[in-house]
């Protein structure tokens, strides 16, 4: 797995070794009881079918209704109108405190079964209760099914159709339309208020980018994420965010000695001034250091950038919806029209 550093050092974790080797067939028999606290399949909209981005269609007798889907995922179907048919999740949902992961988003977190809560979790055994109907997850790299653990995946794909949505290498407003248009298949209404306003707000921010660009110009940006070992220094011509950034016309740092997948470059903390920047998006998630357990790093508090305080959170698994990504250009912009050219 190579996308956003710190996923990647975390360990995978077989949950089915808990199983001791129960069979499939086993885990379908020991749950085969209704459950009516979540909907059932709905037979009035007639045949339902999808093409992913893995050229794959799917289809099935009736739109589905029980949707489990990477968290992210889920919160980007909410924002277009989904609701009632995601019945679980997986991948970073709630906080030690009991808080929302910001990728949830406008997700009820009650509602759902979490399946997972970090990289490697994924309880076989709860997804075949939920009866799912269709899995929905990014695609950062050619057929790889974001946080589906490779352990279980043989286990876990053919229990219902699933679709992958390319997260990587294209601008991310590719992504949002794919899901946009994937949650219209499953009976939202893309023309709602609620819709309608956050794609108005979405167009309104990536142009408040624009202006921030032309009205400061020279800020150099760089996205990295932080770990105990390593500094990494993101790729804006392979995440899907950065690439969009840049073609509102953000100056970010390109690395140059890339790993594999080409999403970042690795340096050591010695080396963490390698490339200049005015301006630091730092990654966010809970899996990354944040500014405060940077602190007392001295390569850290030298960089020019964090001298200045010109640092702002980065959404680096961002939620592929209008909503979802407005709020990021509008922070975006704020920073670059308040850096001071620094590096």
């Amino acid at each position: 797995m190579s996308h956003p550093a710190p996923a990647r050092r975390l360990s995978r974790r077989g949950l089915l070794a808990a199983a001791g080797g129960v069979s499939l067939a086993a885990l379908l028999a020991g749950c085969g009881s209704e459950d009516t606290d979540t909907p059932a399949a709905s037979t009035d909209s007639g045949p339902w079918s999808f093409v992913d981005d893995r050229g794959e269609k799917l289809s099935a007798d009736a739109r589905p209704a029980r949707v489990v889907a990477f968290t992210g995922v889920a919160a980007a179907l909410v924002d277009f109108g989904v609701n009632e048919q995601i019945v679980g999740v997986f991948g970073e949902t709630v906080r030690a405190d009991g808080s929302k992961e910001p990728q949830a988003g406008e997700l009820n977190v009650e509602s759902v079964e979490i399946l997972g809560n970090t990289w490697g979790e994924f309880n076989l055994e709860k997804y075949v209760g939920l009866r799912p109907e269709l899995l929905v997850t990014h695609m950062y790299d050619p057929d790889a099914l974001w946080y589906v653990p490779d352990e279980s995946k043989d286990k876990i794909v053919p229990l219902a159709p699933v679709a992958a949505i390319t997260t990587a290498r294209v601008p991310m407003t590719q992504p949002i339309e794919r899901y946009a248009q994937l949650a219209e298949s499953l009976g939202a209404d893309l023309s709602a208020s609620a819709v309608t306003e956050a794609k108005a707000r979405f167009e309104a921010a990536a142009e408040s980018v624009r202006e921030a660009v032309k009205a400061n110009p020279g800020i150099k940006v760089m996205a990295c994420s932080g770990s105990p070992d390593l500094f990494y220094v993101s790729n804006p011509q392979v995440s899907t965010d950065l690439m969009y950034f840049a073609e509102l016309g953000v100056d970010l740092v390109v690395p140059t000695k890339l790993e594999a997948g080409d999403y970042f470059e690795a340096l050591s903390w010695e080396n963490a001034g390698k490339f200049p920047a005015d301006l630091i998006l730092l990654d966010n998630r809970g899996t990354a250091l944040q500014a405060d357990d940077l602190a007392a790093r001295p390569t850290w508090a030298q960089l020019p950038a964090v001298a200045a305080n010109q640092i702002t959170a980065w959404d680096s698994v961002p939620r592929f919806s209008y909503a979802g990504a407005a709020p990021l250009l509008e922070n975006l912009a704020t920073a670059i029209k308040g850096a001071k050219k620094v590096s």
